[in-house]
């Protein structure tokens, strides 16, 4: 529970609500993703979606930086307009939460807060790779500035890397740098009709051995395919996707194929389709609201990832689509599941190399259930060491991650 909230205009502001404040403080920006992460108790709410806007933006250097209350789809939309875009596709989560979003819209401060990445992750990078700059402050209200507008090494801290996905525990982020890259003139996905879990991920990871690139790889169980207006069809699909120059585009497209099952039926999505699709299964469109199971996001070598899901579905039945060629499982148990099936999902991803976070739950169930993947206890004390450095009163989204940090 929060009371009173603060919606600071300027930096400035926020450094002063910081200094100011006392007890603890939840950090939010549009606050959809409220429903991530362990529930807080807090004294007060620190709202940035009043710091709002390009600060700055040079086309030709490949560099933008927004301030990070800057809606999502604004930042999409003014990339757009130079035909640039970010290379990690970032998600739009909030309407896995119930209202669908309508406390507030995703932003760019959210995005790194959380670390999210989207389908291109698995060729281009995460969003942490892209982040070159960020400016936050601190939990005894210091403003201070990381990284820059061009890639390089560093020593010490490296700032960027530390904000992305600390969930607002080691500071407000107020203003975001990325490096950018250009929107690929078109683009175009395979869609294998019919294959199983086993088939569609062994076909995804014969399209990335191919020298073609793909830009996304992504398995829909028929189940998950009826879900998504933007599927051809409702059988299962399994979908590779490329990008770049007409020309090149359609010499790939027929190459590819040699890597793929002769037997599959294919269909090809382009452009707009094409991308229509992927927003959806970047968006994770099947399991928003009103849907209200648990969600369960699980990390596991792409080859693991069918038998991974196959022994949770046998377990606690439910519904799964894959993502990264295999590598990312978004599953869903049924409602009502104990612990929302942590019991069993967190073992089985363990078994098969990977790691679970816990997505959505009620509250009390997030209160009771490790969200994030428990951490070893020399990360352990790494992590409460840092917590300790940048917000040595605990005051910041205290608990947001791990219970006592």
């Amino acid at each position: 529970m929060t009371g009173a909230i603060f919606r600071p205009e300027t930096a400035a502001d926020v450094v002063d609500a910081i200094r100011d404040g006392q007890g603890p403080l939840a950090i939010e920006g549009g606050g959809g993703l409220k429903g991530l992460g362990r529930p807080i108790q807090a004294a007060a709410t620190l709202k940035l979606d009043r710091l709002t806007g390009v600060v700055e933006y040079s086309p030709t250097e490949l560099y933008v930086t927004f301030q990070a209350g800057t809606p999502l789809a604004d930042a999409r939309q003014a990339l757009a307009e130079k035909r640039q875009r970010l290379p990690f596709d970032p998600p739009d989560l909030t309407r896995l939460y119930q209202g669908g979003g309508a406390d507030g819209p995703a932003t760019i401060g959210g995005v790194v807060a959380a670390a999210l990445s989207g389908p291109a992750r698995v060729a281009l990078g995460a969003a942490r790779d892209y982040l070159i700059g960020a400016n936050f402050v601190d939990g005894s209200g210091n403003p201070i500035r990381g990284g820059g507008k061009v890639m390089k090494n560093v020593t010490g801290y490296d700032l960027c890397k530390l904000t992305t996905g600390a969930f607002g525990s080691l500071g407000a982020i107020t203003a975001t740098t990325f490096k950018v890259l250009p929107v690929a003139p078109a683009e175009v996905t395979l869609a294998l009709v019919g294959l199983d879990d086993a088939a569609g991920q062994a076909a995804l990871s014969a399209a990335f051995r191919s020298p073609f690139e793909p830009l996304g790889a992504a398995h829909l169980p028929a189940d998950i395919a009826r879900l998504i207006d933007a599927a051809p069809g409702e059988d299962a699909l399994t979908l590779v996707r490329l990008e770049g120059f007409p020309e090149s585009l359609a010499y790939r497209e027929q190459a590819i194929r040699a890597y793929l099952p002769k037997q599959a039926d294919i269909l090809v999505l382009k452009d707009e389709a094409s991308a229509a699709l992927w927003a959806a299964i970047r968006d994770v469109a099947p399991f928003q609201a009103p849907d209200d199971r648990p969600l369960w996001r699980l990390s596991t070598a792409p080859t693991a990832g069918p038998a991974l899901t196959a022994k949770l579905k046998s377990a606690l039945g439910g519904s799964a689509y894959f993502d990264w060629a295999g590598g990312l499982i978004w599953f869903a148990p049924p409602t009502g599941a104990a612990d929302a099936g942590a019991a069993i999902v967190r073992p089985a991803a363990h078994a098969a190399g990977g790691h679970a976070t816990l997505m959505r739950a009620p509250e009390a169930t997030r209160a009771a259930v490790d969200v994030f993947e428990p951490l070893s206890a020399p990360i352990l004390k790494l992590t409460s060491g840092l917590k300790a450095q940048f917000d040595p009163k605990g005051r910041l989204n205290p608990g947001r991650m791990y219970a006592g940090v």
